[in-house]
Order: structure tokens, then sequence, then C-alpha cells
């Protein structure tokens, strides 16, 4: 049986609809019995049936944190995908995502571990690979982690968590990690999910930054993710993306399938640099939550160029293009809009 935890976030609702259509025994973790809605409909967009799948995953409630409920969760478990995580920039978050996704993480490799699982497949993110000095320079899977760069809170936490993964294959685990940039997916139109940023510019946007990241549809993840567990690659990392392009070019094509204006006005760097300043003076004066770090300032304007050849090579891996999975998501916000 397969185990998935963090099983109603996005990757996870996405892999379990998959799981289930290859017909795999599946039991999911999850927090919180509201949020179980989240994943119908996302199954729902895809089947009519959707009801009958979703009954077929043996749900359990727990926390990563929560040993006990962990045990009952591992229990007749032979394979483990660990998606669940934290997501936050704010610098506040900086113990609430170490306690997640670092101590979290050391929980399900160690019960991996005393459960003789099979293989571990983990969820990081290209936030935990390194960066190099060249933009135009492609960073690969040997690109090493610099502890003393400006890193985000959620980028040390999960090269952290990456290296409780890399413990447990010191002691005889069978484990991939994957390192997905950012996951475009329908169905989590709000919070830190990628979903926001279609709401966004479906509300209007005024500004665009021309810093260049990776992009990666939700089903390449999965479709990825499934591949390498049941493949014979073992103790290896691989980088998701599917295109590296320009925030701008992004909210664009965005803009262009919901037809609706694209920003207009660039955000330059001494803009972004006042922004995140008068940000972290209404968090310190009147307690309001972050929304634009330093960080996460500097990573709008950076130029990150990703290589996807070791997947492609690895597993002949083809990817959806940026603009079928922008089209498809759009046609399903709409649909919600709708609803």
């Amino acid at each position: 049986m397969i185990l998935v935890t963090g099983g109603t976030g996005l990757v996870g609702s996405h892999l379990l609809y998959q799981l289930v259509l290859n017909k795999e025994k599946v039991r999911a973790t999850y927090r919180r019995e509201k949020t179980l809605q989240r994943v119908k409909y996302v199954f729902s967009y895809f089947e009519e049936n959707s009801e009958e799948l979703f009954n077929q995953i043996d749900w359990v409630e727990a926390d990563i944190n929560d040993i006990p409920a962990l045990e009952q969760a591992f229990k007749g478990i032979t394979h483990v995908y660990h998606c669940a995580a934290f997501v936050s920039f704010e610098p506040d978050k900086y113990k609430l995502l170490r306690k997640i996704n670092i101590e979290g993480t050391a929980n399900i490799v160690n019960l991996c571990l005393s459960s003789s699982i099979e293989k571990l497949c983990y969820v990081s993110s290209i936030a935990a690979i390194g960066h190099k000095e060249n933009p135009e320079a492609l960073i690969d899977e040997q690109t090493p982690w610099n502890p003393e760069e400006d890193n985000s809170v959620y980028a040390i936490t999960k090269y952290g968590a990456e290296l409780e993964v890399w413990r447990g294959t010191q002691e005889g685990l069978n484990a991939v990690i994957v390192n997905p940039g950012v996951i475009l997916g329908a169905g989590y139109w709000n919070g830190g999910s990628s979903g926001s940023l279609f709401k966004q510019v479906y509300k209007g946007m005024t500004y665009y930054v021309k810093g260049i990241v990776g992009y990666v549809d939700v089903f390449d993840v999965v479709d990825a993710m499934i591949k390498l567990m049941n493949s014979n690659i073992n103790n290896e990392g691989f980088i998701l993306i599917s295109e590296n392009m320009t925030f701008q070019e992004f909210q664009n094509k965005v803009a262009r399938d919901l037809n609706v204006k694209p920003p207009q006005k660039e955000a330059k760097s001494w803009l972004l640099g006042l922004a995140w300043r008068l940000d972290w003076i209404g968090h310190k004066l009147f307690g309001k939550r972050r929304n634009l770090s330093k960080q996460t300032a500097k990573s709008a304007l950076s130029i990150t160029r990703y290589d996807n050849s070791k997947i492609k090579k690895a597993l002949d891996f083809k990817f959806k293009t940026i603009d079928q999975s922008i089209e498809e998501i759009c046609e399903l916000y709409k649909r919600d809009l709708n609803n």
C-alpha cells in the first residue's frame, strides 16, 4: 500500500487522483477534515465519478509531528510519497517552518526506516538548490547550496529537510527527491499556492517584474514522481521544470488566457526595496502579516535558469509546455468563476 502525506495540498491531491486512477491502493494523511473537500473538488475537474474515486482513498488524520498517529498511518505501507510541507516566506514563521519541514520530514524518514519502507519520494523545491553567480549559467542538481547567502526561511528549511532524507539514505533507505519549480495547477486559488497568481492577474495587477524562474505543471510533477518511484533509480535528486521564463511573460500569458489587462508598470529594484521595508515596518508596528520580505523581493528580480536535462535523460521524460498548462488552468479558473 502507498502512503501520501499532505494529501490535501496541490501536489498531494493531484498525486492521489493519478494513483487512484492507476488503481493503486492508497492511504493519505490530512490535518483538518474540511480540507478534504479540496481534494474532492480537484477530482471533479477531471472525472464525473469523482466521489467514487475519492472514496477509494484510506484517509488518516495525522500531523507529521504526531508520532503515534503516524505510526498508525504507516501500518501495511510499502512506499511513501512525502508531500506535506508548510510554505511561507515570512521570516517570523521560521520556527514553525523548521518544525514542519525539517522535524516533520525527520519523523517520516525515521518511520520509513523502522517500518522497512521500500522507497520514499520527497517533494522538495528548487528553493533548496544553490545559485550561480553567472545568471546565464544553468543551475543543475550539482549546483552547491551556499548557507552564507541571504536565503529565504522557506529555502533554508526545505534544504534542511533534504538533509534528513539524505541522512536516511545513509542508514539504508531508498529515496528520491524532486525539486519542482513554480508548480502550476488548478483548484487552489488562495494562499501560498501558485493558483493565487492566476487569481491576482484576473483581479488586476499593476506591476510586473523581470526576474526569471522555472515553471512546471502539477501533472508533470506527479508523473515524474510516480515514474521515479516505479524505477530502479535510488538516492538521486531531480529538478522538475518545463521552462524558464520571466515573471512578466508568465503574467502576460495568464492575462491573455483570462482575457484581462496585463500589468503595465515595471517594479524596479528601488520600488521593491521600499515595499519590503514598509511591509516590515507594518509588521513591527501593527502586527500585520508579512506579504513581502527582503528575500522574496530579491527573488522577484533574480535571474535563475534551471537545467531539466537530468530527468529527461533518466526517464526519457517530456514536459507539457507552459503555454498549454496556463491555458488549461485558466479554463478551470473561468469555470470556477461561472460557478
